[in-house]
């Protein structure tokens, strides 16, 4: 199912599925008791772009807290439960836009139907995760291993147990930090199913190598049609994880903002310190709210080029660089003024 004829799912004050634009979403780590760190973290996601926040509810205090979190954030909040069914009915409780369970670690039928009760009365989507660390010994068994096809029939199982209770306010997560089978998994699942899906590769790593993981495999699953959120997972600060998502998604043309930067790779011409320019460069269009492209180049092989295909463009040469505007040589900046004069020129740009 291509993400354009996915289901509509409503989560706080944002909709997913049906064509709606790619959610991305992260997750919090700091203890969700602690309701100040928490929050400050989640505003600083919001700073970053991110449209869905999920944070763990491992504690009754952690449900909560909840309530209070909700009060002075403005994305949907999602609880992360596992195991015990009642912090589920707890987290909705407090005011969660979404709950994210695998009904198969929560208890029996009649616990997975209190759950599902809550959440209809309160009109809040369930997402149900299966990760490949999780998959049922039976499952394993009978496929011999951990499988895509085993990823998607335990996925199935679980949306049957919440549609046995004749609810379909349902989010599908089918997670493996197997990057082709990730790729298989989706591509399998999507035939079977009009829920939307939220993609991910779990467990992909540090901030270098699992945004090369994610992007190996998300941007395939992407490329194909499939993904209604999106979560880059890294080990680092989950800001990073917006960053990913928002440069993969502008990538492969599915979302439009924010400044992308080209540079190139250095060689023996670069007079300059490029490398320091080109990381400057992307820390000072993080906060310009712009649809532009901006190339930053080494030299004048190559810069008037790539500076003819972006908005705006600096070449660098020895101790001195070009500003371009669109092609055009606006004017030639000593180094050290390259920077500063981008940024003037980016802060004062209109159409």
């Amino acid at each position: 199912m291509h993400r354009e004829h996915t289901k509509e799912i409503r989560i706080g004050n944002r909709t997913i599925g049906g064509g709606n634009p790619i959610a991305i979403q992260s997750m919090t780590n700091t203890k969700t008791e602690d309701v100040e760190a928490t929050v400050a973290q989640i505003l600083a996601l919001e700073k970053e772009g991110c449209d869905i926040v999920r944070s763990t509810v491992p504690t009754p205090e952690a449900a909560a807290a909840l309530k209070e979190i909700k009060k002075q954030i403005h994305i949907p909040l999602v609880a992360d439960i596992h195991f015990d069914y009642r912090l589920a009915i707890a987290a909705i409780e407090n005011g969660a836009d979404k709950i994210r369970i695998n009904p198969g670690n929560i208890g029996g039928p009649e616990r997975i139907r209190e759950v599902v009760a809550a959440a209809r009365m309160r009109k809040v989507p369930i997402r149900v995760g299966v990760n490949s660390g999780s998959l049922e010994k039976e499952i394993i068994e009978k496929y011999g291993r951990v499988t895509a096809e085993g990823l998607v029939e335990s996925a199935l199982d679980k949306v049957r147990m919440i549609e046995d209770f004749d609810y379909d306010q349902i989010v599908v997560s089918i997670k493996s930090s197997d990057v082709l089978m990730s790729i298989k998994a989706h591509e399998l699942i999507s035939k079977q199913t009009r829920y939307p899906l939220h993609i991910g590769i779990t467990e992909s790593g540090t901030v270098y190598s699992g945004n090369i993981k994610s992007a190996a495999g998300l941007g395939i699953i992407l490329y194909e049609g499939f993904g209604d959120t999106i979560r880059v997972s890294l080990t680092g600060d989950p800001v990073e994880e917006i960053r990913s998502a928002k440069l993969l998604l502008r990538t492969l043309g599915l979302k439009r903002g924010g400044i992308e930067v080209v540079s190139c790779p250095t060689c023996g011409r670069t007079d300059i310190d490029l490398i320091t320019l080109a990381n400057q460069v992307e820390e000072v269009v993080q906060g310009i709210p712009l649809d532009l492209k901006v190339a930053v180049m080494g030299c004048v092989v190559n810069g008037p080029g790539e500076a003819q295909e972006a908005d705006f463009g600096i070449a660098g040469g020895k101790h001195e660089g070009l500003l371009f505007r669109h092609g055009k040589i606006i004017r030639k900046v000593p180094e050290d003024q390259l920077l500063s004069a981008l940024r003037e020129e980016l802060e004062n740009y209109s159409e």
